[in-house]
């Protein structure tokens, strides 16, 4: 059920624009911790799938019009916004910051997207704002372009 490994990281990436301008303003949002990877288990899967339906349900979707924000502790928003929201709510719940990554995507229609990935010892999870299940990185229907690091200002290419 899982995949053997995790999203293969290729080449430095630039990290973007509106992240790298949030992180100047959160500073606290944007740190990195040990472990960067964590077990899966019941209770880690209870607390993804939880965040990943309680955010989705909490923000209602809706588009930037000009430049690209994203935003922490909003009511509407964009992928990012949702991003922000599920990755601040696990570290809340005793996830590391390590073990979250933000990955950037295009959807199968070609509309730039963004996903939270948790690494886990079993692999990369997805959690989108666009479904409520869970997938394995190998799974989704979207391309998966660029990933952060456990450090969130490192991007690399998705090889």
């Amino acid at each position: 059920i899982f995949p053997k490994n995790i999203i293969v990281e290729n080449s430095k990436a630039s990290s973007p624009l509106g992240f790298q301008i949030f992180c100047l303003q959160n500073a606290n949002e944007c740190k990195t911790s040990s472990p960067t990877t964590i077990d899966y288990s019941f209770r880690v899967m209870k607390k993804i799938a939880f965040t990943n339906k309680t955010v989705n349900l909490a923000i209602a979707p809706q588009n930037d019009i000009g430049l690209d924000k994203w935003s922490l502790n909003v009511s509407v928003g964009d992928c990012e916004d949702y991003v922000l929201a599920k990755r601040s709510s696990l570290m809340k719940a005793g996830i590391p910051a390590g073990a979250l990554r933000i990955a950037t995507a295009t959807t199968k229609e070609g509309v730039g997207h963004a996903v939270l990935i948790v690494r886990t010892n079993k692999g990369d999870l997805v959690i989108d704002n666009l479904t409520n299940a869970i997938t394995t990185w190998d799974k989704v229907e979207h391309t998966l372009i660029a990933i952060s690091g456990a450090n969130p200002s490192k991007w690399s290419v998705i090889s």
